[in-house]
């Protein structure tokens, strides 16, 4: 039996109740823990099928990803295409992302970029900078869940394995916080400003 990407989400334990301080410094009443779904590689594989069976005819040579949940992203989306999988990582002591450890993307080479929860595209945005200046060419964006509160143009075509509707807050406008419900951070990254 073949799950829906609810159905995924749902049976790993993916999505939190409560009051969050996302990554991208927004405050929110659900939380999507990525790693919850990525430490079941049928998930896993199943999510990136969706993403690489909607970019498949593409001609995709490289799929890159923003570390960490991309990483295993764009591998695991990489193998389905049979190409190569790399990842962006932030430059020490820099908001700006780079691919390191010799990882490499040729002038024109198409790429896919993928990545796990879309809140404010500042993470896509960051890798899409990074492929630019390799002068790789991005032929799609694609993303296991969509939570932005608007749509995000990006200039190159978009795909989600699910979109949901989840506020965001800026910390001074929170309503959470207005009510003094104790706010949770989760995950290994430091929270940036909201812009």
């Amino acid at each position: 039996m073949t799950l829906t990407p609810e159905e995924i989400f749902e049976k790993s334990g993916t999505v939190l109740k409560g009051h969050f301080n996302l990554a991208s410094g927004l405050h929110s009443s659900v939380y999507w823990e990525k790693f919850r779904v990525l430490q079941y590689p049928e998930y896993t594989r199943a999510l990136c099928r969706l993403i690489a069976d909607h970019y498949r005819i593409e001609k995709i040579e490289v799929v890159a990803g923003p570390t960490t949940g991309g990483v295993i992203l764009a591998y695991e989306t990489a193998r389905q295409l049979g190409v190569r999988g790399i990842f962006a990582e932030k430059e020490p002591g820099s908001e700006l992302r780079s691919f390191r450890r010799d990882f490499e993307i040729g002038s024109g080479e198409r790429v896919l970029i993928v990545d796990d929860i879309l809140t404010t595209g500042k993470s896509i945005s960051e890798v899409l900078a990074a492929v630019a200046s390799t002068g790789g060419k991005v032929v799609g964006i694609g993303v296991m869940v969509d939570r932005s509160e608007t749509p995000i143009d990006f200039g190159v075509p978009f795909f989600s394995c699910l979109k949901v509707q989840a506020e965001a807050y800026r910390p001074d406008a929170c309503p959470l916080c207005a009510q003094g419900v104790p706010l949770v951070h989760r995950g290994t990254s430091t929270p940036q400003s909201p812009k």
